[in-house]
């Protein structure tokens, strides 16, 4: 089995193939990512007319070096699958308009994926994770603690009621000058940082759903910055380091929680995985491998380059529903919505 895989949904360009192994794992054959991080920097955030217009410009050139970097041609391919959602309309329709072409010319059988089963499965990719076992799923856009019972089967346990900590990052990062996107410099500064400086919140700490608010610490530490101002090095570094302290104890918290209702209402997982761009973050991955441990779990996060949007991960949720005889129409649709959890089987 072999599945070309195209993601346009944000800021990054990507195709990759993926095949099967004998164990139910993947191997990526090839995983091409053009970032447009250049392009949106000076505007502190992501331009969707900017991002479309990109897309456009490389995506022929970025699917036949995947190809190529494959060593097969589209004949030679079991399915075509594109990220068909959520995520910047204008992006969507550059991917999937591409997929179905390519499928229709090549006769092969079209995926429109959802983006957030893409990171929901990765873990499937690389580990060959068995069913059932719990999802945090953190990133700019996302953030989500899903039991992942198995493919297009998703019961979402908790949310964000507002920003997403990926969001929250970029926030704080823009309100610290710091560059874009806002993760790395962010875990940078706080290296050096005193984490117990500003007493920042925890908000929802606690609380026996498993949902997560962080817009009330992403204004409290603007608070602090205000009372320090102007900033030297060192207050932007401890800001950092508090903020993210705080996102620390709110994820580990919230996680927790998470692992008691699936016990109670799914059974026992078989792994605790974390994916999305905010599994990139070294201080949140040892965290949830301490709590993983207490908990007589695995962690199993994603390799840095399938954390952020990538083709592979689009490709193997599509060779995934494909194993299962799922395919799609040409008259799939661009969403800019699509929850996880419409994203079934059926």
């Amino acid at each position: 089995m072999l599945v070309l895989g195209l993601e346009t949904t944000c800021d990054e360009t990507a195709a990759a193939v993926v095949s099967l192994r004998s164990d139910g794992s993947g191997v990526i054959l090839s995983n091409e990512v053009f970032s447009q991080i250049a392009q949106h920097a000076a505007y502190g955030g992501v331009v969707p007319e900017i991002a479309a217009r990109a897309h456009v410009e490389v995506i022929d050139r970025l699917t036949g070096r995947a190809l190529a970097t494959a060593g097969i041609g589209l004949s030679d391919l079991s399915g075509i699958a594109a990220a068909a959602g959520p995520g910047l309309i204008g992006g969507v329709l550059v991917g999937l308009t591409t997929a179905k072409t390519l499928a229709l010319v090549a006769r092969k059988p079209l995926l429109a994926v959802n983006h957030l089963e893409g990171h929901a499965l990765t873990a499937r990719l690389t580990d060959a994770v068995p069913f059932p076992y719990l999802l945090l799923l953190a990133s700019g856009g996302h953030t989500q603690l899903v039991a992942v019972r198995g493919v297009g089967d998703y019961l979402r346990l908790g949310t964000t009621v507002d920003d997403a900590i990926g969001e929250a990052f970029d926030k704080v990062a823009k309100l610290l000058g710091l560059p874009y996107p806002g993760g790395p410099p962010v875990e940078r500064e706080a290296e050096r940082g005193d984490p117990e400086r500003f007493g920042l919140p925890r908000p929802m700490l606690g609380r026996d759903r498993p949902d997560f608010s962080l817009s009330g610490l992403k204004t409290a530490l603007r608070i602090e910055a205000e009372k320090v101002a102007p900033l030297t090095g060192t207050d932007v570094a401890d800001l950092c380091a508090s903020f993210q302290a705080a996102v620390v104890d709110v994820v580990v918290d919230r996680t927790r929680v998470a692992l008691k209702l699936f016990r109670r209402e799914v059974g026992h997982p078989s792994a605790l995985v974390a994916a999305g761009g905010v599994a990139a973050n070294g201080p949140i991955r040892r965290a949830l491998a301490r709590l993983a441990g207490e908990a007589g779990l695995k962690l199993v996060a994603p390799p840095l380059d399938l954390c952020g949007d990538n083709g592979a991960i689009i490709a193997w949720a599509g060779l995934e529903r494909l194993r299962l005889g799922l395919a799609d129409d040409l008259t799939a649709p661009a969403r800019a919505r699509w929850p996880l959890e419409a994203a079934t089987a059926a």
